[in-house]
């Protein structure tokens, strides 16, 4: 270990005495009256001295007001360097920032409340723009386009390029209201993905609920469905008495409310014992005499002697 680094760690004698001086610092930094006892020292390098002390401001629990002083080399004075409110080792901290957009959850939105939507939100993709050709991820291709134009059903004058406004069957703006896609941004992939992934979460077949259910909602009569790739695996329940009422569920979810559960399981009935326990069948305390092996009639030795 170089001497430096020895002299860095040990305080110099005069900013460490310089408890007054750094006290009147703090205090006149401070409101009056919270700036409380010494609570010690440290040494930040060659003749740099911080002093401690207690914070009783309220609301800074366990903070405490800094106050750094230091000399010039071989001069007799110590001057000030800063003062700084820092938290000490218990001190009352606020919890890390976190933004908005990271705390929102399901749920926290009320009356009056906007949520922005971000413009690379992953969960979103562009729409039909309006343009002649259509856009890159719609449903619609080239190939499609030029055959839906092709077999136009409508009566006109002339070629389609020839009116003054399109059919308005058979063209792609058509298509794309039907699909869905005349908005400005619609379901991304990775948007139908998440959205199927917390439904099926939710109110899927591995939901308790679900398990213990007669039958699946595919079969189920308040079963509404809905349209896009979604209505090939959800809908919407219909049954008010259902604890998915208005929800949308997977086709595979099932509850006690199904519409073809009208007859009741019946109770199991227990089967019959195979000891009868309300009967008592008598026993003689005694056995009958004639219930052995040697007769009645015979004497007392043979008896003794049994069968021999």
């Amino acid at each position: 270990m170089s001497a430096a680094t020895t002299r860095s760690r040990t305080p110099d004698r005069l900013c460490a005495e310089a408890v007054d001086l750094a006290r009147s610092a703090a205090e006149e930094a401070a409101a009056p009256g919270v700036v409380g006892e010494h609570a010690g020292l440290s040494s930040e390098g060659d003749r740099v001295v911080t002093h401690f002390f207690e914070c009783k401001e309220l609301g800074y629990r366990g903070w405490r007001w800094a106050v750094t002083v230091a000399r010039a080399s071989r001069a007799k004075f110590v001057t000030l360097d800063e003062v700084v409110l820092l938290p000490g080792p218990d001190a009352l901290l606020a919890p890390e920032w976190v933004p908005w957009s990271e705390r929102l959850r399901p749920g926290d939105m009320g009356p009056g409340d906007l949520l922005p939507t971000d413009a690379e939100d992953l969960r979103l993709e562009p729409g039909y723009t309006g343009e002649d050709e259509p856009a890159p991820n719609a449903p619609v291709s080239e190939e499609m386009a030029e055959l839906v134009e092709a077999e136009d059903a409508e009566v006109t004058a002339g070629a389609p390029a020839n009116l003054p406004m399109a059919p308005s069957r058979g063209s792609i703006t058509s298509v794309a209201e039907e699909l869905g896609m005349r908005r400005a941004r619609v379901l991304s992939r990775y948007g139908l993905h998440v959205a199927a992934d917390r439904w099926e979460e939710s109110y899927g077949a591995k939901t308790p609920m679900a398990q213990a259910a007669p039958a699946s909602c595919v079969s189920c009569g308040f079963l509404t469905p809905i349209g896009g790739s979604l209505g090939q695996a959800f809908g919407v329940c219909a049954n008010e008495f259902s604890p998915a009422d208005g929800r949308v569920v997977s086709l595979t979810y099932g509850c006690g409310g199904h519409s073809e559960a009208a007859v009741m399981p019946k109770p199991p009935r227990p089967a019959p014992p195979v000891i009868d326990e309300t009967r008592v069948d008598p026993f003689p305390l005694r056995p009958s005499p004639d219930s052995g092996s040697v007769s009645v009639g015979a004497d007392g030795d043979s008896a003794e002697l049994g069968h021999s």
